[in-house]
């Protein structure tokens, strides 16, 4: 979708704190952390919502819940993250293209 942030992000158009690519997802830090550590991780193909995925999408929706421990982990999150996916507008959600969040390790640290 050429209007969709996260497709120009992960088409390299945009800059981004990336911490993670392959084929078929990105991930990079979250430009408003509501934690110190605070990543999401996106796939590249352009699926809108959680409610929008199809069977097909099962595979791809694993791949990104087993890379979260890993990056979290990579993130200096030892002792454990949160994840969050928002699903709709009633949800939360701001970005129409499905991510995954990543956080933990207390307050974002803002600097002054």
């Amino acid at each position: 979708m050429s209007d969709c942030i996260f497709c120009k992000i992960a088409a390299g158009q945009l800059p981004s704190g990336k911490i993670y690519e392959d084929d078929e997802v990105v991930a990079f830090h979250d430009i408003h952390p509501f934690a110190r550590v605070h990543f999401m991780i996106v796939p590249k193909a352009h699926i809108a919502t959680l409610s929008d995925c199809l069977p097909e999408h099962q595979a791809l929706l694993g791949k990104m819940l087993l890379l979260a421990p890993r990056l979290a982990r990579e993130q200096g999150l030892d002792t454990g993250f949160k994840t969050l996916i928002n699903t709709g507008r009633g949800g939360g959600q701001e970005v129409f293209h499905i991510h995954v969040h990543v956080f933990g390790g207390g307050d974002p640290v803002r600097k002054s």
